[in-house]
């Protein structure tokens, strides 16, 4: 998302005020990127890595390949309808995809691989804070060969039951293929179902099913068993079950500028955080247990932290979640003062 002008300074600078308040020295959140250190070999694909292709300015989604395993598909929020294939190995472009078909994009913001073997990608942002009487899912098969190309997208009108609202999240069930969108709102916004088929000749309600947190994206596991939702400082892992939310629990999400992405990995191994801006990095955290379904685990490559936060330094990290809490509550305050001007 593109944030407006008043405030996209001030988040900015509250992420730099959080960088720079870690003691030298101190531990890194769990999947915290340090500068200089190796990501990993290059020839191990779904490592941390960076994007190098120029026209990647505003990656807003990120989702793991089901055809070509170590590349992930991510698209700029207000741009041309296309998508780019970035290999994780190199953090280049192997394949861009322009879609044919659709309309002029407004937002996009997340975007989805279906086990149906198609790319979903939601033009569901709202910057004027939901004003738009609808928005639009695009729908194209994941292609087979990874080079550049134009195909044929299906574009789906969608309405919220109870009316406009913005949204960053969209995710699309692997076992039922049901389509899910998670609103975004300071104070708390909503899960979205959609119909149980998707129809591109009317219009498709997304009706309310659960309350959600500040959500920036979200990513179903693997298996179909936890959905994770970040926002700007943080991540949660819920249990799903029959459709529905169920108990949560924190996850580990490492500190970036433009926190606006998330995917699990194609085994369910590791959770992929992305970030707005030319060159953006996109980092690994690792899941326990490596199947998806629990929470996240240290960071491959750049250590790891105890359950509480805290590394071998005896409390660095605790120190560091102290500040990012601290300037989260400087930017909400923020906010609802200039909202009451």
């Amino acid at each position: 998302m593109r944030p407006s002008p008043r405030l996209g300074p001030v988040r900015s600078a509250l992420v730099a005020a959080v960088l720079v308040l870690v003691p030298a020295g101190a531990a890194v959140p769990a999947g915290a990127a340090v500068p200089g250190a190796p990501a990993g070999s290059a020839a191990d694909p779904d490592r941390s890595f960076r994007t190098t292709d120029p026209r990647i300015t505003e990656s807003s989604g990120l989702a793991a390949s089901r055809a070509h395993p170590g590349v992930y598909w991510t698209h700029n929020d207000q741009d041309e309808p296309r998508v780019f294939g970035v290999d994780s190995r190199t953090g280049e472009t192997v394949a861009t995809i322009t879609m044919r078909g659709v309309g002029e994009p407004r937002d996009m913001e997340a975007i989805s691989v279906g086990a149906d073997g198609n790319i979903y990608v939601g033009d569901i942002g709202d910057n004027l804070n939901g004003s738009w009487e609808h928005v639009w899912i695009y729908r194209f098969p994941e292609p087979e060969r990874l080079a550049d190309a134009t195909v044929d997208a299906t574009q789906f009108t969608v309405k919220y039951a109870d009316g406009p609202r913005d949204a960053e999240a969209l995710m699309v069930h692997p076992t039922t293929g049901r389509v899910y969108i998670a609103s975004k709102n300071e104070d708390g916004g909503g899960l979205y179902e959609g119909p149980a088929k998707l129809t591109p000749g009317g219009t498709n309600t997304f009706t309310r099913v659960g309350e959600v947190p500040w959500v920036t994206d979200g990513a179903f596991s693997p298996d179909g068993k936890e959905l994770v939702l970040r926002s700007y400082f943080s991540a949660r892992g819920y249990a799903w079950k029959n459709g529905r939310l169920g108990a949560d629990h924190r996850v580990r999400a490492p500190v970036q500028g433009q926190a606006e992405s998330v995917s699990y990995t194609l085994d369910g191994s590791a959770l992929m955080f992305g970030t707005e801006g030319t060159g953006s990095e996109v980092e690994r955290v690792d899941v326990e247990g490596g199947g998806g379904s629990s929470g996240g685990g240290g960071s491959a490559g750049n250590g790891s932290a105890g359950e509480d936060g805290v590394g071998a330094d005896g409390g660095n990290l605790t120190i560091g979640a102290v500040v990012l809490v601290g300037a989260a509550v400087l930017f909400l305050g923020f906010r609802r003062r200039r909202g009451s001007d």
